[in-house]
């Protein structure tokens, strides 16, 4: 088989990838600016570099047949030269490095906040244009990422974006663990109507997204230069998805709520304080966050169905039990 570089392959969507590409038989490299124990105990090689050195990406790549390029900054706060160095420079370098070793695939791993204007969003597919204002670093960063390998795609090098929303499962050290720690601490409240439809995607279903997308760039190729919004069967919505939760990890429901205009408002003072005083820490709100705590965002999954062949393997109903019984063996 193949050899096959993850950039990334110690995050969440990067280690169940590598988890995956091992269970398959590949030969699998991961690079990141550490070991990762997890993907060394299924037999990954892990190459220690920054994705902001060209040199290092160039070693890491070199002999490698596919590059699936995970590796980003995320978040709603911090330092626009760290998003851009990560985000931007960072694909750049490996577009640069596939190009000198030949290597024939790329798959990135994108956001749909690319085209995330601040309006509702139900059932737009990929024809949207990304965001002309975007109200974080991370979102704007990722638009010249996608956009940068979306162009770079030809015969010798096919690329595809693969653009998940809000993914979730077994092993999340983001998005989960935030939420179960509001929700205990009773700091959650409810932005808006509370009838907010939004994507979300199972691990699972996101990293047979980023293998269907190689599959097909490997073979007709007919997802070249091409982004593919991914999430479950339906969408969400998403103020009873995470009661659910809670409830099966006996975290009070979130019930209390407070305008979109408000928290739109103490969003935007709370970035002002943090940017006058300069603190590292994310604030509490922001306009992003309560932007998509608020309105609907969910897309429609037909492009990645008719080019990819993608199915939802996992639905959202098992995919909570499987959480929950994730969350009670490492204590929630």
């Amino acid at each position: 088989m193949s050899k096959v570089l993850v950039t990334g392959g110690g995050g969440f969507i990067g280690l169940a990838l590598v988890r995956e590409l091992r269970r398959q038989g590949r030969e699998v490299r991961v690079l990141g600016r550490q070991r990762y124990p997890e993907a060394e105990a299924v037999g990954a090689i892990c190459v220690q570099g920054d994705i902001r050195d060209a040199a290092a990406v160039s070693r890491a790549t070199e002999g490698c047949e596919t590059v699936f390029h995970v590796a980003a900054k995320a978040g709603i706060w911090g330092h626009r030269d760290e998003y851009y160095s990560i985000n931007l420079t960072g694909t750049r370098n490996v577009l640069a490095a596939c190009t000198a070793h030949n290597v024939p695939v790329l798959v990135y791993t994108s956001t749909p906040s690319v085209v995330f204007d601040g309006h509702d969003l139900e059932g737009a597919d990929e024809t949207l244009p990304y965001a002309s204002k975007p109200l974080c670093y991370y979102a704007a960063s990722k638009i010249c990422a996608e956009q940068d390998v979306l162009r770079a795609s030809r015969e010798q090098l096919r690329t595809a974006a693969i653009r998940p929303h809000l993914v979730w499962g077994p092993g999340d050290t983001n998005l989960i663990p935030r939420l179960m720690a509001r929700g205990r601490e009773g700091s959650l409240r409810i932005v808006g109507s509370g009838k907010n439809r939004v994507d979300i995607a199972y691990i699972d279903n996101v990293v047979h997204a980023h293998l269907l997308a190689e599959a097909n760039l490997r073979g007709s190729g007919t997802a070249a230069g091409k982004a593919f919004f991914i999430g479950q069967q339906e969408p969400v919505l998403l103020w009873p998805w995470i009661n659910a939760l809670f409830q099966r990890m006996n975290v009070p429901p979130v019930t209390r709520q407070i305008s979109l205009q408000k928290a739109k408002a103490a969003g935007w003072l709370l970035e002002k304080i943090h940017t006058a005083l300069r603190l590292e820490r994310e604030p509490k709100m922001t306009r992003f966050l309560a932007e998509q705590l608020a309105l609907s965002h969910w897309f429609s999954r037909r492009q990645a169905e008719e080019l990819l062949g993608y199915r939802e393997q996992i639905s959202t109903e098992e995919g909570l039990e499987r959480l929950a019984a994730w969350l009670r063996q490492t204590g929630g």
